[in-house]
């Protein structure tokens, strides 16, 4: 694409909670990028503010040292929220020396997939993406006016048709949007919860499927904002509501192109039971990737639709980890657990990486749960809080198997640092801060 065809270009890399950091550039320099832009690590690893993390060894220990940001080969993509042409152009982070900086989110279900890979295997993913329209121009945050009868909602509408075309320039826009960017939306649903809808993402390359559940989320919030409302990821944005979350479908194909979790039955292989044995393993551990702010503990109670159980079943959605049923080619996992605020990049990658450990350590579930999993009292939990969570993955030989330990160490700083922060907080303000959380 010529460099005129865009007055301005962004260009943008994923910090540990899945905002984009980067810089406006003019878009004469589009043609420049594949040289690559410096930019401090630093920036990869602030706090959900932009402030640095105090005592992080990226800043004064090092100077602050600068990275390179190379483009991922996915952009320019165009941005449609915006009221001028912009593209934006997805980068990831370097050293001097070309290798990937550990703590990027992206580089890290790089090396996931990486290992995969290594096995002459492919991993196909898709996501579901949860969000809630809501009014946030005041003191309070509010149900979004229904732009039919202009008053405000006040109850859920569960796989209504009314409600989706109540939202129908939007959500017009949205698709319009999508197929501009490159992003395979597929079908759209009324949530239950009072102005909550979901667009499921289809199945694709998981590196694709996570740029693109990060894409999403800055679409979606940005074409909120031209219809004078605000999109929001948030897991919790009402106590009394249904929470945001997003759920994670992968299966796993060999050279041939054949689904290693099928083998013609119902069952599938047990390939699949050491993925899903895995999962269940790391899933206590990893409760910070699938939880990464306090308000998410807010989504995880018995009974509210988001598993809190590390257990397992087929075609049962009060369990974290669901097999879904369908045609036997298609069997995959579902993990279940993980709210809608989630950096994508770090979730498929915990996800991912725990499926292969099961399946290196020749892991097994225990047997599949019948009937409702917030009664099972005795399985192991994700973490009941925040606090807990921070502990329980600085402290994991598990975790240290899948993602970088650098990436751990820097994650634990900052989470360490926002909890501090939001205890300082009227608790009744914290949903200024998450309202527009990527």
């Amino acid at each position: 694409m010529s460099p005129t065809a865009y007055p301005t270009i962004r260009i943008a890399a994923c910090d540990l909670n899945g905002r984009m950091r980067g810089k406006r550039v003019p878009g004469r320099q589009l043609g420049s990028m594949d040289k690559g832009v410096r930019m401090p690590f630093s920036a990869l690893n602030v706090d959900l503010w932009g402030h640095d993390i105090e005592n992080s060894p990226l800043v004064f220990e090092t100077g602050d040292a600068d990275g390179v940001l190379v483009p991922t080969g996915r952009g320019p993509v165009p941005m449609p929220w915006l009221d001028r042409p912009s593209a934006l152009v997805p980068m990831t982070m370097r050293t001097e020396s070309g290798k990937p900086f550990a703590g990027d989110p992206r580089a890290a279900l790089e090396a996931v997939l990486g290992r995969y890979a290594a096995r002459g295997w492919e991993v196909v993913a898709a996501t579901e993406m949860e969000f809630t329209l809501v009014d946030d121009s005041g003191d309070t945050l509010l149900p979004v006016i229904d732009p039919h009868s202009g008053r405000r909602l006040a109850h859920g509408a569960v796989l209504s048709i009314q409600e989706l075309d109540a939202f129908d320039a939007f959500f017009s826009d949205l698709y319009e949007g999508c197929e501009e960017m490159g992003i395979p939306a597929d079908n759209a649903i009324a949530e239950s919860g009072v102005g909550q809808f979901e667009v499921t993402l289809t199945h694709q390359g998981a590196l694709r499927a996570a740029d693109d559940a990060w894409l999403f989320k800055a679409l979606v919030q940005g074409l909120a904002r031209k219809y004078k409302m605000a999109a929001t990821f948030m897991a919790k944005p009402y106590m009394d509501d249904a929470g945001n979350g997003m759920h994670v479908h992968f299966s796993v194909l060999d050279r041939e192109g054949r689904n290693i979790f099928s083998d013609g039955g119902a069952m599938g292989t047990p390939l699949l039971m050491n993925a899903v044995a895995g999962c269940l393993q790391a899933m206590p551990d990893s409760s910070l990737i699938f939880a990464p702010f306090g308000n998410s503990y807010d989504r995880l109670v018995p009974g509210a639709h988001a598993p809190t159980a590390a257990v397992w079943a087929y075609e049962n959605r009060t369990a974290a980890i669901r097999i879904p049923g369908g045609p036997p080619a298609a069997r995959r996992v579902e993990h279940r657990s993980a709210g809608g605020d989630v950096n994508p990049y770090l979730l498929l990658a915990v996800v991912l990486g725990a499926g292969l450990v099961g399946i290196e350590d020749g892991l097994t579930p225990p047997e599949p749960i019948q009937g409702n999993a917030y009664a099972i009292k005795e399985a192991p939990q994700i973490a009941a809080d925040w606090a807990t969570a921070i502990d329980r993955l600085e402290n994991s030989a598990l975790m240290a198997r899948i993602l970088p330990p650098d990436l751990i160490r820097y994650l634990v700083m900052t989470k360490r640092q926002e909890h501090a922060v939001f205890a300082g907080m009227d608790p009744d303000r914290h949903w200024e801060s998450l309202i527009e959380t990527a």
